[in-house]
């Protein structure tokens, strides 16, 4: 029977969503279930590890029913997840504690403690600096619960988990694709091994960390256990899958250097694509993740809270003066779009710092939001454009710092995608602020297809990943062109907008001492 169908699940922080697709990426069936967060104590966020297990389950089942499709039909599945937490399991393969999720910030003193002791060659050996993600976890779990640590035979990522319960795999069989490995404080991502020099610097049982391998590499098959959790027929190949960054930049066709991919959602993302890899030792912004395609690698960095300002805002001030209209939240953000849109360029010196939570990317955990140059004349018009300036200043930045690294790297499109992605109006004001032409994406769901594409690399239906996601990426119109004359007159914007971000850094920090 030919193998026609491919299946991807996206194991998120809050939700897990599956989609059932032909080869050529038409979508016949999706379901989403939401996955609940735990806090057992004020600042502890966990996950359940087999709440993963039985979201994707249910959903991956609900696909299949609702398709039609013929379970033996299908060449193979495979899973994309959350990046930045860790799991652990012990030689059966069962898990040894909660998941640790990357919202749940114990592990704080081992990130300071990593950043004292080596933080330089952290950096230049993941492409990551220390931060909220594994190492400084692993760290956490073996100095103050040793008893967990010494049962643990493998720390892991949500979508190992999924995947290799499916396939009925030991503790010794674990795996974490190459993906993940910027985050874990560990690696040597260049050459994807683990790194001899700080694992021993820091004393962390190399033996605990699982086996390196490529994303489409087949672990295992479904056993009839899961096939009747799955509704899928046994023996279905399953792949390893890739963290949910790398597989949404997939799906989005982001496979050429010079790319750039802008998830415009509730944090706002921009990552670049290039081939060459690059460490941010002097700002310590960019993370360099490795693209699920050999050779290329997704320099990135994100606002928290992107797009939850524009929210904010609606919420607080657009929403209390215009509220006794309730009109539908998309007309109220169009609304809210226009009024900008009125406004020129710089918002009349009104500079907005969108890092309400805290700075992320460089880290400045103290860091809040603030307006900065306002005048009598500002009105509501200018505050909402300043927040929509304030992402593309901050994009800015971060490009800045991936041409610092590699001056010859040529952008040449920004794909945009998530919620804020529908505003032409915001794209134009993204296009004018960097010099990038910015085309839309069709759709709000990559990841699922990513992770399909390379369940279907591994079941050998795909052969060349790069060329399908080329070839499947969906746009919508033509791409939007940087103004010249909007160009030039927003760059000594942004270098005021890279000073004020400095001062205010050095303004919390001092607050918080």
């Amino acid at each position: 029977m030919a193998k026609k169908y491919l299946i991807g699940v996206d194991l998120g922080t809050s939700g897990t969503k599956a989609a059932l697709y032909q080869t050529d990426g038409k979508k016949l069936a999706e379901a989403s279930v939401e996955v609940p967060l735990r806090h057992p104590k004020p600042g502890i966020v966990e996950q359940e590890n087999n709440d993963f297990y039985e979201s994707a389950a249910a959903t991956v089942r609900r696909c299949v029913e609702q398709s039609g499709v013929d379970a033996r039909e299908i060449a193979a599945i495979a899973f994309d997840s959350q990046m930045a937490g860790v799991g652990m399991v012990d030689e059966n393969y069962q898990p040894v504690a909660r998941f640790d999720s990357w919202l749940d910030m114990r592990c704080q003193p081992y990130i300071e403690w990593m950043d004292r002791e080596a933080g330089e060659r952290v950096t230049e050996l993941t492409g990551c600096p220390p931060t909220c993600d594994h190492g400084p976890k692993m760290l956490w779990w073996k100095h103050e619960r040793p008893a967990d640590y010494a049962r643990t035979a493998k720390f892991l990522m949500p979508a190992a988990f999924v995947a290799g319960k499916m396939a009925g795999l030991k503790g010794e069989q674990a795996f974490i694709d190459y993906t993940f490995i910027h985050f874990s404080g560990f690696s040597d991502a260049r050459r994807t091994t683990w790194s001899e020099e700080l694992t021993d610097r820091f004393g962390l049982d190399r033996a605990k960390l699982p086996e390196i391998v490529e994303p489409w590499r087949v672990i295992g098959e479904v056993t009839p256990v899961a096939a009747a959790d799955f509704g899928l027929a046994p023996g279905t190949p399953i792949a390893a899958g890739a963290g949910d960054t790398a597989a949404n930049a997939l799906g989005a066709g982001i496979v050429q250097p010079g790319m750039v991919f802008d998830v415009a959602g509730t944090a706002s993302v921009l990552a670049g694509c290039t081939d060459t890899f690059v460490a941010d030792t002097r700002h310590r912004a960019l993370l360099t993740m490795r693209s699920v395609i050999p050779g290329l690698w997704n320099p990135l960095a994100y606002v928290g809270g992107g797009g939850l300002a524009l929210r904010w805002f609606r919420d607080q001030f657009y929403n209390a003066h215009h509220g006794q209209t309730q009109p539908t939240l998309d007309d109220m953000y169009a609304a809210m779009i226009d009024l900008a849109a009125a406004v020129e360029p710089g918002s009349d010196g009104l500079f907005f710092s969108p890092h309400l939570g805290g700075r992320i990317c460089p880290s400045s955990p103290a860091m809040r939001g603030a307006w900065v140059g306002v005048s009598w004349s500002h009105t509501q018009a200018h505050f909402f454009r300043a927040i929509l300036e304030s992402i593309a200043y901050e994009y800015a930045y971060y490009l800045r710092i991936l041409l610092e690294l590699l001056p010859s790297l040529n952008l040449t499109v920004a794909r945009a995608a998530g919620g804020g992605a529908r505003s032409p109006i915001w794209n134009q004001i993204k296009a004018d602020v960097l010099g990038v032409a910015y085309q839309r994406l069709h759709g709000n769901e990559f990841g699922t297809w990513g992770a399909a594409m390379i369940a279907g690399k591994a079941a050998g239906v795909i052969d060349d990943l790069a060329g399908h996601a080329a070839a499947t990426a969906r746009t919508e119109g033509a791409p939007l062109q940087p103004d010249p004359g909007r160009h030039t007159a927003y760059q000594p914007l942004v270098e005021r907008y890279i000073r004020m971000e400095d001062m205010l850094h050095q303004f919390f920090s001092q607050s918080a001492e």
